[in-house]
C-alpha cells in the first residue's frame, strides 16, 4: 500500500490519509469544501461547495499520476437533499466520463460542509 497526499488538498482532519493506493486501485477519502490554502470552508453555496470538492478531488488525482477519467466510483454526500439538482450540475462538470455512484441525504456533514465526495479510481 501507498498513502498519496498532496498540499493542493486539504490535510487530513483525523486519523486517515487523503488516498491509499493498493495495486492499481486508488481509495480517496471523502472530501469537502475545505479550501487548502484557507484550511478552512470558505464557499457558501451547495455550487461553490461542489466546486470545492471536485478541486479537491483533482489535486489528489494528480498528486497519485492520474485524474478524473480514471474514477469508477463516487459516493456523495449531501446535508440537504434539495441540493440535488444544483450539485449534479457542477458534478457533471468535473466528472465528464459519469462513473458509477450513489448519493444520499445525511443529517450533518464534517465542518458543516454542505457535501461531500469520495471516489474510487483504477490507475493503468
Amino acid at each position: 500500500m501507498k498513502t498519496i497526499h498532496t498540499n493542493d488538498a486539504p490535510a487530513a482532519v483525523g486519523p486517515y490519509s487523503q488516498a491509499i493506493q493498493a495495486g492499481n486501485t486508488l481509495y480517496l477519502s471523502g472530501q469537502i469544501a475545505i479550501n487548502p490554502a484557507e484550511g478552512k470552508i470558505v464557499a457558501a453555496t451547495i455550487e461553490e461547495q461542489a466546486e470545492q470538492c471536485c478541486r479537491n478531488i483533482e489535486a489528489v488525482l494528480a498528486a497519485a499520476g492520474t485524474d478524473m477519467n480514471a474514477v469508477v466510483k463516487t459516493t456523495c454526500f449531501l446535508a440537504d437533499i434539495a441540493d440535488f439538482k444544483a450539485f449534479n450540475e457542477v458534478y457533471a462538470r468535473h466528472f465528464v466520463s459519469k462513473p458509477a455512484r450513489s448519493c444520499v441525504a445525511v443529517k450533518d456533514l464534517p465542518a458543516g460542509a454542505l457535501c461531500e465526495v469520495e471516489a474510487l479510481a483504477v490507475l493503468e
